[in-house]
């Protein structure tokens, strides 16, 4: 029989915790008597100065401890399970999904579909609200729960019925108000689907979106990415060079209302329109501080400036030449950035020839070659497309491509299989100017972060570029 309270998995050193002798094993019941549902529960009872927790021990008697803290003040509690609960399922079937555009035989977790408002405060994921109970929307505004991130695509209702196939679509947008007026602050994301939720449906969308304003901070639009396992799917089809330039021209006079009248811009295209269409990608000030940066909104941007100011900091001091490897430098990358990419390393090897540097954007062969990001770029592709290739002395792979802080891509297969497979070095590097050039050094030091985990189950597909 499943044990009441939530398990403690372990205690951190030096905390309250440790002082009152809490051991990993036992199970929290309550704060100042009030049983804990989850997170955020525990977070927000676990703030104040004057606490009583209440404990079962792993010999089943309960304990309870008198607490004076500061405000704020971490108790050192580590949980089984980040939320303390079980995390909320997706109850659609959204035509966009790009996880039902997976192929058979991934691991497990890659399958998962959240829906879950925590984790939408917690970690920024994408929620849709048609799960969400009347309940649920009230802790949400009780504990001032912002912001939060939610996946409108439309406000026409019957046509997020439609394009989440839930019947609740529609009506769960009443809640978005309710946020707003309750003083939670809302991030949108449209992810956008040729000849459901583009051209006139659009304009409508952007229109109604002035009901939820001051409370709706940022909107992005991203293009709905589609893989080559889609059968029995709807049909979907990406949109062209030409079409990813009329939705940036089309949403601008959006954007300049949005600024006179309020302020900011609003509305942010992803990269890809840009990218694809061959449009300049804009300066960072209409970026305004890139509030969508997790969606793919203005990655490329940020990575031109922080190199540019990376790249002539770095040429300014006499010294660094000596930093520099005298080594080839083959970056591997999405197809979609490739050209950026090449445009940024090439100036260290026109400035230190003895520096060489290659880019090689691969072919996304197995999600299929209308996937060009390279955060969806597997082990087995990179090996097949460079195996008859020279590249170097290293292969520099961004971190994108990587499991969060480990060394595995999605199809499984780890750095070192590549290293094995093509008998080459590796570097591991972040997506960000300073890290392109540290890449190249001597000094250089591995890195295994990610910064936007591919098992985060969302409804678009990993926007790192």
């Amino acid at each position: 029989m499943k044990k009441e309270g939530h398990l403690i998995t372990s205690v951190e050193p030096g905390s309250i915790a440790e002082e009152l002798g809490i051991e990993p094993g036992s199970r929290l019941l309550a704060i100042n008597d009030k049983v804990i549902e989850d997170v955020f529960d525990y977070r927000y009872l676990s703030q104040d100065e004057d606490i009583v927790l209440t404990i079962l021990d792993e010999n089943d008697e309960e304990w309870d401890y008198d607490i004076e803290k500061e405000f704020g003040e971490e108790l050192g509690l580590v949980f089984e399970g980040g939320l303390m609960s079980d995390y909320h399922h997706c109850s659609n079937k959204c035509v966009f999904c790009f996880i039902d555009q997976m192929p058979p035989g991934m691991r497990k977790t890659l399958y998962f579909k959240d829906d879950d408002a925590r984790l939408s405060f917690l970690q920024g994921n994408y929620i849709t609200l048609t799960n969400m109970s009347d309940k649920d929307v009230e802790r949400i505004c009780f504990y001032k729960l912002s912001p939060i991130n939610i996946s409108i695509q439309t406000l026409n209702k019957d046509l997020r019925v439609k394009m989440l196939q839930n019947k609740r679509a529609g009506e769960a947008l009443r809640h978005i108000k309710t946020f707003v007026d309750a003083g939670i602050e809302i991030n949108g994301q449209i992810v956008l689907c040729k000849g459901y939720n583009d051209g006139e449906e659009l304009d409508y969308t952007l229109k109604n979106l002035e009901q939820y304003m001051p409370g709706l901070k940022s909107l992005s639009i991203v293009p709905v990415g589609v893989t080559k396992f889609r059968e029995g799917l709807a049909p979907l089809e990406t949109f062209t060079g030409e079409e990813c330039g009329a939705v940036i021209r089309q949403i601008e006079p959006y954007r300049q209302y949005y600024l006179a009248k309020y302020g900011t811009r609003l509305i942010y295209a992803s990269d890809e329109f840009y990218l694809n269409s061959g449009t300049p990608i804009p300066p960072a000030s209409e970026y305004e501080g890139f509030p969508q940066m997790e969606n793919g909104v203005g990655m490329t941007r940020s990575l031109i400036d922080e190199f540019e100011e990376a790249f002539n900091t770095f040429t300014s001091d006499p010294s660094s030449a000596d930093r520099l490897m005298h080594a080839k430098f083959t970056f591997i990358t999405g197809r979609a950035i490739e050209n950026i990419l090449r445009s940024l390393v090439s100036r260290i090897s026109e400035k230190y020839p003895f520096c060489e540097t290659e880019v090689i954007g691969i072919r996304n062969d197995f999600f299929g070659e209308k996937i060009t990001v390279a955060g969806l770029i597997t082990a087995k592709d990179i090996i097949a497309q460079l195996k008859e290739r020279e590249t170097g002395d290293f292969l520099v792979i961004p971190t994108c491509m990587l499991r969060a802080g480990e060394d595995v891509f999605l199809d499984d297969l780890k750095v070192s299989d590549i290293e094995t497979a093509l008998q080459k070095n590796i570097r591991i590097v972040k997506s960000n100017g300073v890290s392109l050039i540290n890449v190249l050094c001597t000094d250089y030091v591995p890195v295994h972060e990610r910064e936007v985990p591919y098992e985060q189950a969302d409804s678009g597909d990993s926007r790192q570029a």
